[in-house]
This record gives C-alpha cells, sequence and structure tokens, in this order.
C-alpha cells in the first residue's frame, strides 16, 4: 500500500526529479573531486547513509527532551539534528545526479520529506531563541518534523533495500576461487574483450601483445553498467553510464560515483589453447 503511494507521487516528482538533476549536475560539473568525496569514493563506502544517522538520532533525543521539559538540551539536539540534515543533503545531492528511472522517483519523495522536515525545524528553532512563549509551537513543530522525518527515512530506506540505490552489484556475487573457462579464446591488444564463466562476465584488456591479461568483472560495482562497452583512460576502465574508473592492475575506484572495488580475476592458458579464470580473494 505505501509502495502504491509513493509511486502516485510520480506525477509531481518526475518534472521536478528532471530540473532538480540538472541542475545539481551543472553544479557538480567540473568538480569531480569534490562529487567523489561526497558520494565516498575515498571511503569505499557511501558517505550519505552514515551522515543521515546524525539527524535520526538527534531528532529522537531532541523529542525525549521536549517531552521531558530539558528546554536547553532539547535546543542543543535540534541544532545538532539541524547541522546533521544539511550534511545529509549535500551527500545526497551528490548521489541524486547519477540516479535514474524508479530510484530517482523515491530519491525525491525522500529528498522533498526532508526538506520539508528540515524546514519545520528550522522554524522551531528560530523559535527557540525567541521569547518563551514561542516554546509550545516551538516544541508542536519539532514534533511534525520528526513525523516527516521518520517518513522521509522509511522512504529512504526504500530506496536502498527495495530498489538497490548505491547497493555493491557484487554483494551476492559468487566467491569461489575456481578456475572456469572463458567462452573466448584471444584477447587483441589494446581492445576491451567481453567473455563469460559459467557464472560470470568478465572483460578482458591488455595494452600489448606482451602484457599480461587484466580481468576485471564487466558488470560496475556503482550501477551494473557494462564495462566492457566502456573505455581505457589512464590505466582505467571507464564505465559508459556514470564514468566511473576502476584500476586495470586491482580493480580499485580510481573516479565515482562508484564506491566498490570491482572484483578481479586471474587469467591463465590451460595449455589446450584455451583461457580460463579465477577471482582473486584480495587479502588472501
Amino acid at each position: 500500500m505505501i509502495t502504491a503511494l509513493i509511486d502516485r507521487q510520480s506525477g509531481w516528482a518526475t518534472p521536478l526529479a528532471e530540473w532538480a538533476q540538472d541542475l545539481l549536475g551543472k553544479l557538480f560539473d567540473g568538480r569531480t573531486p569534490l562529487k567523489n568525496a561526497l558520494n565516498g569514493t575515498w571511503l569505499g563506502h557511501p558517505v550519505h547513509p552514515a551522515v543521515t544517522d546524525v539527524p535520526v538520532g538527534a531528532m529522537t533525543v531532541a523529542a525525549l527532551l521536549d517531552l521531558a521539559g530539558k528546554d536547553g538540551a532539547a535546543d542543543v539536539a535540534v541544532a545538532t539534528g539541524i547541522a546533521g540534515m544539511a550534511a545529509s543533503a549535500v551527500t545526497g545531492a551528490a548521489d541524486a545526479v547519477d540516479t535514474y528511472d524508479r530510484p530517482r522517483l523515491l530519491a525525491t519523495v525522500h529528498a522533498t520529506l526532508m526538506v520539508t522536515s528540515l524546514g519545520a525545524y528550522l522554524v522551531s528553532f528560530l523559535l527557540r531563541l525567541g521569547p518563551r512563549q514561542g516554546r509550545p509551537l516551538a516544541r508542536l513543530l519539532s514534533f511534525a518534523g520528526y513525523g516527516v522525518l521518520t517518513a522521509g527515512a522509511y522512504v529512504g530506506g526504500d530506496l536502498t533495500y527495495r530498489a538497490g540505490n548505491q547497493v555493491d552489484r557484487h554483494a551476492f556475487d559468487s566467491t569461489s576461487t575456481k578456475w572456469k573457462k572463458l567462452d573466448v579464446k584471444e584477447v587483441p591488444a589494446g581492445t576491451l574483450v567481453r567473455a563469460k564463466t559459467t557464472t560470470d562476465t568478465l572483460v578482458l584488456y591488455r595494452a600489448t601483445d606482451a602484457d599480461p591479461i587484466s580481468a576485471l568483472h564487466a558488470t560496475c560495482s556503482h550501477a551494473g553498467g557494462p564495462l566492457d562497452k566502456g573505455s581505457i583512460v589512464d590505466g582505467c576502465v571507464e564505465c559508459p553510464w556514470h564514468g566511473s574508473q576502476f584500476g586495470l592492475t586491482d580493480g580499485h575506484v580510481r573516479r565515482g560515483p562508484a564506491v566498490f572495488d570491482q572484483p578481479m580475476f586471474e587469467v591463465r592458458d590451460n595449455g589446450a589453447g584455451a583461457l580460463e579464470a579465477r577471482l582473486i580473494v584480495k587479502g588472501a
């Protein structure tokens, strides 16, 4: 029922999403290091979901303190929550640039609820700074903001756990390290080659015929883009969808919006004219 209710918001959410995404795209254009930092490329984990714990926790504490009549402490909690919501908005905006289809609808509804909640808390905080007779209205606005915050958190959970946005596309891949035969026998130098085992699709590459073959999983860890349709940039394979880059020698993410490394494979000639590959387990 709630899912259907969210889907019915597409009439206003879709045009708003298109406008906001265009604006954010222009804002982050040419500012790749900043966007990478906000995405969490440096951390190996999305920053946004970690930051959102701050306002949820702070506003929960604020609500309890308001009920207990601890005005000063409640005010500090609200101020902390507002700062956390601002940080969450900035990191969420960076993620939204590369979000499309139903995840974009969910992200827009989520963001709208959170901005509405932030507005309620901002007015509440201003009232808290004024005469004491404004305190009852300040509390009421905080409780209303908390309700909207909870709804926004619910939609944010759907965005991650139901739509899989910002989830590693290889989270549930097989971890078997057995050698598996590839369906290709040659890897021409300077060409990205798509190859398949019985369970995985890989992208193979070598700069010259004398170089060893680099092999990464062909599905981009960010949103599932086909790396075999990408390009080689400064020793990295670049995803054709959102421009994430992964090192050819180690699979490490060099540029976002991806935050998770790409699975790497070892390739060998089995001596019978066929190529085989097996997963490289990092740290093993």
